[in-house]
């Protein structure tokens, strides 16, 4: 080991640090935990004593230019560490085992499960009287079984949703070679190119780079940003780039970096719990309060009747045998059991399943749901405000025509091209090069295999690579250039500016603009003629170059202007004075699909509005073009917005469908408006940094995965990963699927609860027994609770389910429609039951125990094809696309198959009989019957809202009967 000792000043602080040998042998000089340190205390003066960050470039044998070499990635991540982080281990199977063990009702039961066992031994022998104990111990075996499976599988869904989420590329220069890799392929050493948007993959050191503006709230708390310069070189992973653009070089990586503390001394949560899950916690308790009455009262009416019955009996109550001890203690148990079917413990669970099973899907779709919840809430979205860039368009852009010269050329054709290419001057070219060049945020790389590609901004990308066609077709290529200052492109400016040494102009310094045509051209009072020349901006020739401007924008081009001017002294951006060398405008074709898109929308009740930075022109060619303009909607500016009052705006904002010319904060104050003044939930898509006040402000937040930046995608609740405007659809479809398939799941639940409840209660009334036993209870338990959210939590959308408005904040989760459905099933099933109870043998020729058997299958049956029933609350057919769930068909399929083991193989352990083929065939017969009560009672008309009053949006209800979706 190689001990690195500095100055005396070092030595004072008592700062000695040891170099490894293995860093040693690898030809580095300093050691993984001073560096470290050096950023994660800020410590400028150990900065200075290794002689800046050329210093610690030698030091970590890397070149400031090239980069690290590929081939030594492995020797610096084992030296160095590697950009992972200890993240908490995963629960394991064994763990939701024992969680799902730890329910109280099921203690008791197994409670009395042990106690019966040992009375039955005392009273009937081995291995009678064990058989009822048992019967209940393997059931809540199978209960802890299937709920810690399904738990332990939504778990595994999660982590693997986590992993994608957490898939960052960043931009780096290796072997000399500007190139992506993945946010956990950084290793010490290299140069990261960081820009507006991007999170900082590690700890570094600045190295050059203009304006540079991070975020670091995330980390220190404090909502200041702070610049980023030669003056304070220190970078930590973690934090935001807010403005400007830079390279850094990683000097700490992983669990090193200061990010990596922070997150050794948290644990992670879980994810909250949804607002369904809320709403549906109340309706659980208080359908467990009234199982609990009902609980009492059967316990109580079975004791009066055993206590009477006792009374009468020779020896009174004095008198006690095993078997009274038994007989009360199998009354507390089906007491007990009363309660585990009552309490719907798998309405949560349902959710959780169903927004699972939902988010699985929509990866699979291109969606990736950051958060639990957002799935459920797009379902209710009533209007998305998105942006036009990347969302609406391609995001793949081209320079489509160019103003230069005094006419306009359109340059997307080889003839128009070589037209515009003829008619300027070598002269003008190098000006035009020069500006599109060096103004710019992006830049042209060489590849290894000696492809040239641009990296950047579509936008940037466009312009760049019409001034290489230029170069191409005019064998001019632009002149090297010393930046001497630069203004990045700045969304309040809307522009951006450099000064250069320009060898065009003796190596004088020259600013040239660029930016959104109406700000530049109010910059401009000289233009560029074809021949090079310099001549006044008339106001006549301002109003020509006005009308092309326009021209373009009306074609649904962007359009953007570059000028310049030559500074005197100095390196100031000069304010104005500028001469103005073309106008471009710039094609993004509007996506496939996206017009159908909005079309769907519309029919949903989901009103689309359209906020960009873009020209109003250019904004309502493209609303038109994509269907969200009408003839009845608004379309304004951005400053035409602000100027209104909060009475102005109220009435305004329903009315928008475009805003044009709009600052960050424009869609964040719409997106506000519409939350508080219209009740309305809304969801916003973006994909800049400038789109991350309005994305966290919204009920929920969609950002694009491929052109969104690190800020926008933080601030996301859903990214979408193909930066489709129909995946959002997608997004809302599944959302009502969740919200639809759990209202099915409680309509199913609340049936089997009355019915299961009402017939023990009423039985013990009159009999003095309960007809279902706790073995069987607690299979109708299973039934009800795990398998039955299994099977209708899962079922996927259709696309009817866009044909209807979506559900308001205060409409009911229990609509009048379900109350119908649950209060018909449950009166036919009681009454057959009930008849089946009183009457079965006489009608049927059985005896008790047959009897007790054929009520629990006919039961069990009723059950199977109500939870069939359940998949249409409205609609007659239930078994349409039946199919296209095998989770579904598998467990309807299971339960009956099952139910048929029990009564035939397991009779011992649940209390039931061999029944004869008739007797069978009865059971099933009379358990469909539900499904023609189930038709029946969707011809009864039932008014599903509580009035049109609450649909603000000026849709009507979803409508109701037979024929409705």
């Amino acid at each position: 080991m190689a001990t690195v000792v500095y100055s005396a000043a070092r030595r004072t602080e008592q700062h000695t640090y040891v170099l490894p040998e293995i860093a040693r042998r690898c030809g580095f000089s300093i050691s993984a935990e001073e560096l470290a340190t050096i950023v994660r205390r800020h410590d400028s003066k150990g900065l200075r004593l290794h002689s800046g960050v050329e210093g610690i470039a030698r030091k970590v044998s890397v070149s400031l230019t090239d980069g690290v070499k590929s081939d030594d990635n492995g020797l610096r991540a084992e030296v160095y560490g590697a950009n992972h982080y200890t993240e908490k281990p995963p629960r394991t199977f064994w763990m939701y085992l024992w969680d799902a063990s730890q329910d109280m009702t099921l203690m008791l039961l197994a409670f009395c499960a042990v106690i019966s066992i040992a009375i039955g031994l005392a009273t009937e022998g081995w291995p009678t009287g064990m058989y009822d104990g048992v019967g209940i111990m393997l059931t809540i075996f199978l209960v802890i079984m299937i709920t810690a499976a399904s738990d332990y599988k939504q778990s595994l869904q999660f982590r693997d949703l986590d992993k994608e989420k957490k898939k960052i590329d960043v931009q780096v220069t290796r072997d000399g070679y500007r190139q992506k890799v993945s946010i956990y392929d950084i290793v010490v050493g290299d140069i990261v190119h960081l820009s507006i948007g991007d999170q900082v993959p590690a700890d570094g050191l600045f190295i050059d780079g203009y304006s540079f503006v991070v975020d670091e709230s995330s980390l220190s708390g404090e909502s200041e940003p702070v610049h980023v310069s030669t003056a304070n070189r220190f970078l930590l992973g973690g934090t935001k780039v807010q403005d400007g653009s830079a390279r850094m070089l990683a000097t700490a990586v992983g669990m090193r970096t200061e990010w990596g503390n922070l997150m050794e001394t948290l644990s992670q949560g879980g994810e909250d719990e949804t607002p369904l899950q809320v709403k549906l916690n109340g309706v659980a308790t208080i359908i467990g309060k009234i199982g609990l009455a009902f609980a009492v009262l059967t316990f109580a009416v079975l004791m009066a009747r055993f206590l009477l019955g006792k009374a009468n009996a020779p020896g009174g109550l004095l008198r006690w045998k095993m078997e009274d001890a038994l007989s009360v203690l199998n009354f507390f148990a089906v007491a007990v059991t009363i309660i585990v079917v009552a309490v719907p413990e798998g309405l949560p669970l349902a959710v959780t399943l169903s927004l699972a099973f939902a988010m699985k899907k929509l990866m699979q779709e291109r969606a990736l749901v950051r958060h639990l919840s957002a799935c459920e809430t797009m379902g209710s979205a009533s209007c998305i405000c998105t942006d036009k860039t990347g969302t609406l368009t391609t995001n793949h852009m081209v320079v489509e025509k160019v103003w230069a010269s005094g006419a306009a050329q359109t340059v997307s054709t080889a003839k128009g091209f070589d037209q515009l290419a003829t008619s300027v001057s070598a002269t003008f070219s190098k000006v035009l090069l020069e500006g599109v060049f060096h103004c710019s945020g992006s830049e042209v790389v060489r590849a290894k295999d000696g492809k040239t590609t641009v990296m950047g901004t579509p936008t940037e990308t466009a312009i760049l690579e019409f001034g290489l066609a230029v170069e191409k077709r005019t064998n001019i290529e632009h002149a090297g250039a010393q930046k001497l200052k630069v203004e990045p492109f700045n969304s309040v400016k809307k522009t951006m500016a450099v000064v250069v040494a320009s060898p065009n102009a003796a190596g004088r310094p020259r600013a040239f603009l660029k930016g959104a045509s109406e700000v530049v051209l109010r910059r401009c009072s000289l233009v560029l003629d074809g021949s090079g020349n310099v001549e006044k901006l008339t106001e006549a020739k301002a109003k020509r170059v006005s009308s092309a401007i326009d021209a373009f924008a009306c074609e649904a081009l962007r359009t953007l202007c570059l000028a310049y001017q030559d500074v005197d002294g100095g390196s100031d951006i000069p304010s104005d004075g500028y001469t103005l060398i073309a106008v471009f405008g710039i094609k993004d074709p509007l996506r496939p699909g996206v017009r159908e898109a909005v079309k769907t929308c519309h029919a949903a009740g989901i009103n689309v509005r359209m906020v960009t930075g873009d020209n109003i022109n250019t904004a309502k060619a493209i609303a038109r073009e994509c269907g969200i303009l009408t003839e009845d909607g608004i379309a304004i500016e951005g400053p035409e917005f602000r100027q209104k009052n909060p009475d102005e705006m109220r009435e305004l904002i329903p009315k928008i469908q475009v805003m044009a010319r709009s600052l960050p904060l424009d869609k964040h104050t719409l997106v506000t408006n519409l939350r508080v003044m219209f009740d309305e939930v809304v969801a916003v898509t973006g994909d800049g940094t400038n789109d991350a006040p309005a994305l966290h402000e919204a009920d929920i937040g969609l950002a694009m995965g491929i052109a969104g930046t690190e800020v926008a995608k933080e601030n996301a609740d859903v990214i979408i990963m193909d930066d489709n405007f129909s995946t959002i659809i997608n997004v809302a479809k599944w959302g009502r699927s969740v919200y639809i398939n759990i209202q099915k799941f409680v309509q199913f639940q609340l049936t089997v609860n009355v019915v299961a409840l009402m017939v023990n209660f009423i039985s013990a009334s009159f009999t003095g027994s309960a007809p279902l036993t706790i073995v069987q209870l607690l299979w109708v338990n299973l039934i009800m609770d795990t398998l039955g959210a299994l099977a209708l939590a899962t079922e996927p959308p259709n696309d009817a389910m866009m044909q209807r408005p979506p559900v308001g904040r205060g409409d009911n989760f229990i609509t009048k429609v379900m109350w119908r459905n649950i209060i018909g099933q449950s009166i036919y099933q009681l009454v057959v039951l009930g008849v089946l109870l009183l009457r079965g043998k006489s009608l049927l020729q059985m005896d008790d125990g047959q009897l007790n058997t054929f009520v629990f299958n006919t039961f069990v049956f009723c059950q199977v094809f109500n939870e069939v029933n359940s998949r249409e609350m409205e609609k007659i057919n239930v078994f349409s696309g039946i199919f296209s769930s095998w989770i579904f068909s598998a467990v309807v399929g299971a339960t009956a198959a099952f139910q048929v083991i029990i009564v035939e193989l397991l009779g011992t352990f649940a209390s039931t009989v061999h029944l004869s083929g008739r007797l069978w065939l009865v059971s099933v017969l009379v358990g469909s019957v539900s499904l023609v009560i189930g038709a029946i009672l969707k011809c009864i008309p039932v008014n599903s809202s509580s009035g049109p009053s609450d649909h603000r949006d000026g849709y009507q209800p979803i409508p109701t009967g037979p024929n409705a979706v």
